[in-house]
């Protein structure tokens, strides 16, 4: 049994679905690993992470208007309020979603299904550098 640990920097333009599948396979097809399981976890509290499907981009502009109607950017709603009026919002919009994602390796790929991408899902407006820290272990 091997262990393996990389980190990703994952530049955001601001709120948005970034995909990232792209660079998780790229890192496990290096690995020469042919069975396990891959951990990704972001490193932030006003970021995260999902698994979803990535053939029609109307899924994830919808996924982002709902987070907007859940989570709305107004400040008469929330007590924390010193880091500006999209920091609490994105902190309830990541405690929603995910900061880490377990996929299993098969045959030396992620198991991810047709049109499943791995995503990190940017909840503040600023541009941000992301920090992803992958884990594999497997054979």
């Amino acid at each position: 049994m091997r262990q393996l640990t990389h980190q990703l920097s994952v530049s955001t333009r601001g709120k948005g679905f970034y995909e990232i599948t792209g660079e998780l396979e790229r890192w496990v097809l290096e690995s020469n690993l042919e069975t396990g399981l891959l951990t990704v976890f972001i490193r932030h509290t006003s970021a995260s992470l999902t698994i979803q499907e990535n053939a029609d981009p109307d899924v994830v502009r919808d996924l982002q208007t709902f987070f907007e109607r859940v989570a709305p950017e107004d400040n008469r709603l929330y007590v924390h309020t010193a880091e500006g009026s999209d920091d609490m919002p994105a902190h309830i919009r990541s405690a929603l979603t995910a900061t880490q994602l377990s996929i299993p390796l098969a045959g030396g790929r992620l198991a991810l299904g047709t049109w499943q991408g791995v995503y990190v899902i940017e909840h503040r407006r600023s541009p941000h550098r992301r920090q992803v820290v992958l884990h594999l272990l497997g054979e």
